[in-house]
């Protein structure tokens, strides 16, 4: 698996308009092929730190999301409404390639 993740601040004077964006945003990050899983964390602490994951079958997949016309559009989209943006993108471990789940 591939994880694709994205960390920003809201600009503190477009919360409102992030609010508008940010669900429409999601939906056409996730009508570009490729898609394993979306999950999106806010700050225990109430502030507006975002930080979003997107995780895909392997490098291709990423690589054909994120280089798409959408996410391309999408990514100049929150530039406009957000403030220390960065993006990683991670492989799988070679130590632990797979998920271990604790037995229940």
């Amino acid at each position: 698996m591939v994880l694709h993740i994205s960390k920003y601040d809201i600009h503190p004077d477009k919360l409102e308009a992030y609010q508008k964006w940010v669900e429409g945003a999601i939906k056409r990050s996730l009508a570009v092929p490729g898609v394993v899983e979306f999950r999106a964390y806010r700050s225990v602490t109430g502030s507006s730190q975002i930080v979003s994951t997107w995780e895909f079958a392997d490098m291709a997949a990423w690589a054909a999301w994120n280089s798409s016309a959408t996410m391309q559009t999408l990514q100049g989209e929150v530039h406009t409404l957000a403030l220390n943006i960065t993006n990683e993108v991670w492989g799988p471990s070679p130590v632990v390639p797979a998920p271990i789940r604790p037995h229940k």
